[in-house]
């Protein structure tokens, strides 16, 4: 019996010719999401001129999205290399986490002590819509819908220079976020964890919102350097 076909892999489309928003926008966007997505891999050389045809736009419009991926912490600019594609060791990462893990339980605790009612709703209807995306295997809405869960968390603590601190953090977030969503079980842990966050702002228990959220973020750290420590070995 002949082996199955494998399914044909469409080529990526960079091309953003047009269509209606700045050429700028829509080129920062595809460049962001295809290098969170791997398609272009960490240590990958960024050369202006194939992402000029890649994009279709101009190397003014190529150089200026580099720079803004740069402060973003996607692409780096290395000796004579030129760009490239930003590598985030383990190290780094739990930095991330780290941090996210600080700011995360400090929002839930403030979360239990505020309307708890209202905004275990919105946290709910914000986390179905997570495990939508999971059920139809759409990674890019479960990355978008993660990022609206939090940004319902900060909003609705109050806490908006931590949410301008994550959010500074945000394509760094995604772009490890994109690995460990892929990982095996996450697409039911990972929600589950979030659960516990939301069930105990319900209930108004602001220690346990804090020690679920902090746990949720230590659970991912571990899949990422997993994830990070794998691929530094392939």
């Amino acid at each position: 019996m002949p082996p199955p076909k494998k399914a044909a892999v469409e080529p990526l489309s960079l091309n953003v010719g047009g269509l209606s928003r700045s050429l700028r926008e829509l080129a920062l966007e595809k460049m962001r999401d295809a290098i969170i997505e791997s398609h272009f891999k960490p240590g990958a050389r960024l050369v202006e001129r194939d992402l000029c045809t890649q994009l279709g736009v101009s190397r003014t419009i190529v150089r200026e999205v580099l720079r803004h991926l740069e402060s973003e912490g996607l692409v780096s600019t290395t000796g004579t290399r030129g760009p490239i594609v930003a590598l985030t060791t383990p190290e780094q990462a739990m930095q991330i986490y780290e941090i996210r893990g600080a700011l995360e339980g400090m929002a839930a605790k403030a979360c239990a002590q505020g309307n708890k009612a209202e905004i275990a709703d919105a946290l709910d209807a914000a986390l179905e819509r997570i495990r939508s995306a999971y059920r139809k295997r759409d990674m890019n809405r479960v990355l978008s819908e993660t990022s609206e869960f939090y940004r319902t968390l900060f909003e609705s603590a109050g806490r908006d220079v931590a949410w301008g601190v994550v959010s500074a953090l945000t394509a760094r977030i995604n772009r490890l976020r994109s690995m460990t969503i892929r990982t095996p079980g996450r697409d039911a842990n990972g929600p589950a964890q979030m659960q516990r966050i939301v069930d105990a702002i319900r209930k108004g228990n602001g220690d346990a919102a804090a020690r679920a959220a902090q746990e949720h973020v230590a659970q991912a750290s571990a899949i990422a350097r997993d994830v990070l420590a794998d691929s530094a070995t392939a």
